[in-house]
């Protein structure tokens, strides 16, 4: 991914908060931990980072089930710090990211080095860190290019950019985890999109965009050649 974001106003006055003790971090990946289970399953896989930059960005797999055939891939780290929102937003200010693979994706510890199977990690890991590392922000309704003009997200597909978007695979109390009294973390999904996706949000909207997109069933599952909804 590149740096271009489509984003709103960033105009706003923005003051920096304070990261996290290592207590409130523990506290919170094990708030994190307890919500997977009860929501999707419990993890069978975790892409810990190595090397970390603002943030250490976890990445937690969990595997197909009979009830969900599908990867689950939710990160970890990136509601260790506020981000930057405008003010009267500060209840969205603490996200984390989900992905969903089909079952035939190749997911296993080793895969972390086959750029051409890990991209999704890697992709999350970077969106995870860029509201931190650009003083920004990440909500619902928010696309980011990959590039610009867009490039493919990896060679196996021409989709070239994502959307942020509320989870829709796991049930209506799941996109919100209330840690305590000031922290509420908002699950955003990751919607890879076409670059005329993108263009048809630019020049109608967020709701229309939606619109094409439920009408074709797409979601988190990522298909890496589905139908482009902007073209039909």
């Amino acid at each position: 991914m590149n740096d271009e974001f489509d984003r709103l106003d960033w105009g706003f006055d923005r003051q920096p908060l304070g990261e996290e003790t290592d207590a409130a971090k523990d506290a919170t990946l094990a708030a994190v931990e307890q919500h997977l289970n009860a929501y999707v399953g419990p993890p069978t896989l975790v892409f810990h980072e190595v090397a970390s930059s603002v943030v250490h960005v976890d990445v937690h797999v969990i595997y197909p089930t009979p009830e969900r055939n599908y990867y689950t891939l939710v990160t970890t780290g990136m509601s260790d710090l506020p981000m930057m929102v405008p003010p009267g937003l500060e209840d969205v200010r603490y996200a984390e990211l989900v992905m969903a693979l089909p079952p035939t994706w190749e997911l296993s510890q080793g895969v972390i080095e086959d750029e051409e199977k890990s991209w999704p990690v890697r992709l999350m890991r970077y969106l995870a860190r860029f509201p931190h590392l650009y003083e920004t922000w990440l909500g619902e309704g928010h696309t980011i290019p990959n590039g610009d003009p867009p490039e493919p997200l990896a060679p196996s597909t021409l989709l070239a950019g994502v959307l942020c978007a509320p989870p829709l695979l796991y049930g209506p109390e799941f996109p919100q985890l209330v840690v305590n009294a000031e922290k509420t973390i908002h699950f955003l999904a990751l919607v890879p999109l076409y670059t005329e996706e993108m263009d048809f949000k630019l020049a109608n909207g967020i709701d229309a965009l939606l619109e094409r997109l439920d009408a074709h069933g797409v979601n988190e599952l990522l298909d890496e050649q589905r139908v482009n909804a902007a073209l039909e």
